[in-house]
Formats: structure tokens, C-alpha cells, sequence
């Protein structure tokens, strides 16, 4: 089994995606174990001399003033994880449930936290042999996902259901068949179990690697495109897109200009339009967008991958604690992934576009639809509702949420961001422009067998190629459900991004 090894400061998507998609398992760095170690010899320093403490010797949220005796802690620890399992259906999928593990145990590592050693053993045995704790997956405000991750800590002690080596069984058997004890829990054990944002910062994580291969996706169907028009090329110069000075554009027009290498466009110098419809001319600026919005997004997630989020917080290096910690607020990216989901309305808005220009006579010089016979093969024309439909739904689902909350526990807490839904609304978004972007890579096909231009881009060709493939072009009227499917998959599968990361590697972009 390969594996990665935590300390509590460097966890990045793609080891996220690793323990996710790829089953690495985790080991845990000596370090973060003597942190792990001295975070929790303080916390029970400070609980010896009768201290207050949130959660520790006292309850928590509207009975933050009742008193936790030591007698009782085992007991009040469990009824803390079973109060909290209230999450809701559906269930979280296996990918994300692992990733929950890994994202809270790498935090507890930090040394915030105070976990006993021998929950951070468990989190990283359960990963290791694949013990999956069955998570639903609503139920969250996004002030620390409470309802979800309890579920994770039932499983811990030996209760509820879990997906042990892909099959259904209770956690009981599953830690009695692996020789694990149940955990017992001590003081504090319950709230470090579930006060942590690592449901959404999962979600998060995992959308970012998705988006990422979603955009060199979009970009190099957009060039596609840009060959199937005939369009300018000029609006993706080098020197004129520096000069402007947004980070995301520039990278968004060299990857452009990296896919069009050799393309037919660069040697139209008798031939150039003054400029194309907007959805072309500037289409790539939209990525561009998206990219400086998932630049932002990375910077702070990284951060809520690698720091605590407790409360309260155990500040090691001095040996003291600091009572009321506001940690566990994820609202600047969170807020950050709503901006995301604005832009990916929009990314949404200029393929539509695109789509229903390319089949423009006006705007294209081919045939209306791209029809090969105009008048006896209707060819595209009603398949503009179904990726009109499609954005609807981007624009409906791109409207913020993390303000709609209300005030819960005794008005104690309210204020959240409902983190969840918000990254539940973008994940679907990404899906929809899989749809979206796979209808028009099969408009621009069937444009650049139309045209019938002399060479390809060396990135362009590629995406033609693949899309060729499998969805021939339309000599005649078909289901086109068919091939709106087949796009979608060969978007979603790893062929094409695969394709398109290796022409880069090659070509040292």
C-alpha cells in the first residue's frame, strides 16, 4: 500500500485525492506524535486543578455551564457523539467519508486539539484497512460539521454501520474481525471528534482537483471551437494579455495559445475578422476568472487542510490553553467557493453562447445547425434546449446560501455558512458543465468537418480525435441523448485530461 505520511502542516489536494480515489494509506510523522502527545498531557493539566474547560469538564453549546464530573466522562463523551447523529440521506460516498478521516486526523495533528493518541491511531487504522464509517451527507450549518462527522465518531466506539473492504456490516464486527478495540472515549474525545469543518473542507478539496481538469478541459474546447468558426486568434496575445495584468487570464490565454500550436487560425493573415461575438473573442478571459477565483480558494483551503480548527485551542509551544477559540469559522473560503460557483455561471453562460453562435450561418459561414443537408437533416437545432436547461439550473444553484441560517442551541450559535449545501451546489455545477462543455465539443467537431480546415492545433487535434472516436459526425438525424452521454463521459473520464496533461509534459508547458 502506498502511503503519506502526515505531520499536520502539509496536506494538499492532491494527497486528499490519493487517500480518496487511489486508497494510499496514511502513516503519521513522529513529530505530530509527540505534539499529538503534549497537546493532550496539557489539556489534562489544566482538567486537574478543576479548571473550566469547554467541552473537557464542562458541556457544551447552551450547556456550556453544566458541570462534567471525571466519573462521567466515558458516558457523557458517548452521549455527546450519539446527541450529534442527526445528519440526513443521502449517504456520503466512500471517496469523501475517507477523505473526512484523513482531513480531520491531519488537523488534529497540528496540535490544537488534545485528542488521545489513541483516537488518531484509529482515524489512521481505518484508513489504512479500509473501515468506512456510513456518513449522511446533509445535516451541517457549516459552523464545524457537527451532525455529519458524529456518525464517524459512532463507528469509533463500535456502533453504527460501516463499509468494511466494500461490503455492508456494523462496526462492531468490522473492529472485531480487524483485532481493533472500540475506543474509549475520555474527556474532551467526543467534541475534537466532531467540532472540525472536514466534511466540507473534504468536499472542497476534492472539487478542487475536479475543476482543475475541468478548465484545461474547457480551454481546449474553446480552441476547438475557435478553429470550427474560423476565429481571431489575436485576443489570445501574449504581450496584450500581460499588459492587462489578471493572473488568471494570462494563464487561461497561454494555455490557449499552447493547445492552437500549429493551428491553421495563425496563418489567416488575409482572412482575419476585426473581432468575433464576445463568447469567442474574450471567452478565454471567463476561465481566466475561474481561475483567479480557484487561486483564492486554494490559498485559504490549504490553510483549513493544515491548522486547527478547535475550540477550544491547545497552544503547545507554550503550554497553555486559550478557552474560547473561534477556529472552527470557515467562511472566508467558503464565501470564496460561492464567488467560484458566480463564475462558473458565467463559464456556464459563454459555452451556451458559443454554442448557439457556431451554428449561426451569420456568425460561422456554415450551414444553419451544421446541418450537411440543410432542409432535409435538421441536425442541432433542438438540442439548444437541453444545454439551455442545463445552465438554468448553473444559474439557479450559483445563488449564495451561506447566509441563509437560522439561530440554533439556545441562540448560542447564530452564525454559519452552511458549507456543505454551498459545496454541494458547486460539485453539481461542475457536473452540468460536463454536459454543457461535452454538447459543445460535438457542435465544434461536426463545424471542423465542415470547414474542412488544413491542420489542427497539436492540443486541438487531440480533443478532436477523442471526440471522434466514439460520436461520429452527423450525417444524418439520431438520438443525440446517445451522444450528449458519450461526451459527458469521455469529460468526466480521466482519457481526455489524461491526453491533454501528457501533450503538455511533452511539449514542456
Amino acid at each position: 500500500m502506498k502511503k503519506i505520511v502526515l505531520t499536520g502542516f502539509d496536506l494538499d489536494f492532491e494527497d486528499v485525492y490519493k487517500v480518496a480515489y487511489e486508497n494510499y494509506g496514511v502513516e503519521i510523522s513522529k513529530e505530530a506524535y509527540v505534539r499529538a502527545e503534549k497537546s493532550r498531557k496539557i489539556l489534562d493539566d489544566y482538567a486537574e486543578k478543576d479548571f473550566p474547560i469547554y467541552g473537557y469538564n464542562r458541556g457544551v453549546g447552551w450547556n456550556k455551564d453544566k458541570k462534567v464530573y471525571g466519573a462521567y466522562f466515558e458516558e457523557y463523551n458517548r452521549n455527546l457523539i450519539n446527541a450529534h447523529c442527526v445528519a440526513i440521506d443521502p449517504e456520503s460516498t466512500t471517496p469523501e467519508v475517507r477523505a473526512m478521516m484523513l482531513i480531520r486526523l491531519n488537523t488534529a495533528l497540528c496540535g490544537g486539539t488534545g485528542m488521545s493518541v489513541e483516537i488518531l491511531e484509529h482515524y489512521k487504522e481505518f484508513i489504512n484497512r479500509d473501515i468506512i464509517p456510513v456518513v449522511p451527507r446533509r445535516g451541517s450549518m457549516g459552523q464545524s460539521d457537527i451532525t455529519s462527522l458524529s456518525h464517524i465518531g459512532l463507528a469509533l466506539i463500535g456502533e453504527g454501520d460501516v463499509d468494511y473492504k466494500g461490503k455492508r456490516t456494523s462496526a462492531a464486527d468490522a473492529l472485531k474481525n480487524e483485532n481493533l478495540p472500540k475506543v474509549k472515549l475520555g474527556p474532551k474525545d467526543g467534541l475534537s471528534i466532531v467540532l472540525s469543518n472536514a466534511q466540507s473542507a473534504a468536499l472542497a478539496s476534492l472539487m478542487m482537483i475536479e475543476l482543475t481538469n475541468l478548465l484545461k478541459i474547457s480551454n481546449a474546447v474553446y480552441c476547438l471551437g475557435l478553429e470550427g468558426l474560423k476565429g481571431l486568434v489575436d485576443v489570445l496575445d501574449e504581450k496584450a494579455n500581460a499588459m492587462r495584468g489578471f493572473e488568471g487570464q494570462i494563464k487561461a490565454a497561454a494555455e490557449c495559445r499552447h493547445y492552437l500550436e500549429g493551428s491553421y487560425l495563425f496563418e489567416l493573415e488575409d482572412e482575419r475578422q476585426l473581432y468575433d461575438s464576445l463568447s469567442f473573442g474574450d471567452g478565454f478571459t471567463v476561465s481566466g476568472a475561474v481561475y483567479d477565483s480557484a487561486e483564492y480558494i486554494s490559498h485559504f483551503l490549504r490553510k483549513q487542510l493544515n491548522s486547527t480548527d478547535d475550540n477550544p485551542c491547545v497552544i503547545v509551544d507554550e503550554e497553555r490553553i486559550v478557552l474560547a477559540s473561534p477556529n472552527f469559522e470557515p467562511m472566508t473560503w467558503v464565501t470564496g467557493i460561492e464567488l467560484l460557483a458566480i463564475n462558473l455561471s458565467h463559464l456556464s453562460k459563454v459555452c451556451c453562447q458559443r454554442t448557439i453562435t457556431i451554428v449561426n450561418p451569420e456568425f460561422s459561414g456554415l450551414t444553419r445547425f451544421l446541418s450537411p443537408k440543410e432542409g432535409e437533416v435538421i441536425a442541432f437545432g433542438t438540442i439548444q434546449k437541453a444545454f439551455v436547461a442545463m445552465d438554468a439550473e448553473i444559474r439557479s444553484l450559483a445563488n449564495p446560501s451561506s447566509m441563509d441560517v437560522l439561530p440554533v442551541a439556545g441562540a448560542m450559535e447564530d452564525h454559519a455558512t452552511n458549507a456543505v449545501m454551498v459545496m454541494d451546489k458547486v460539485l453539481k455545477i461542475i457536473d452540468n458543465l460536463r454536459y454543457i462543455i461535452g454538447i459543445e465539443a460535438i457542435h465544434y467537431a461536426q463545424a471542423i468537418d465542415l470547414r474542412k480546415p488544413s491542420k489542427l492545433g497539436k492540443g486541438t487535434q487531440l480533443v478532436y480525435d477523442l471526440i471522434r472516436k466514439d460520436i461520429p459526425f452527423l450525417d444524418a438525424d439520431r438520438c443525440l441523448t446517445v451522444d450528449i452521454k458519450k461526451a459527458y463521459n469521455l469529460i468526466k473520464s480521466e482519457e481526455l485530461i489524461n491526453a491533454l496533461n501528457k501533450y503538455c509534459e511533452d511539449n514542456q508547458y
